[in-house]
């Protein structure tokens, strides 16, 4: 027997970290994922927006100029 509205809750895992860019999900912080620290504030980027946008990472662009 389930509590009412215990199986329709959204189930979000508290250890998924999210693209800043594209929104893209994964489980736990990917080793392939690229971290920056923009304003003090820690962004993480996931492989396909790194490799598109690489040149501005490494020119140190803030990812609202890309």
């Amino acid at each position: 027997m389930s509590l009412p509205g215990g199986d329709s809750a959204p189930q979000t895992d508290p250890q998924a970290v999210v693209c800043a860019r594209c929104g893209a999900t994964a489980p736990g912080t990917p080793l392939t994922w690229t971290c920056s620290v923009e304003g003090g504030v820690r962004r993480l980027f996931c492989d396909d927006c790194s490799r598109e946008n690489i040149r501005a990472i490494e020119g140190r662009l803030d990812s609202d100029r890309w």
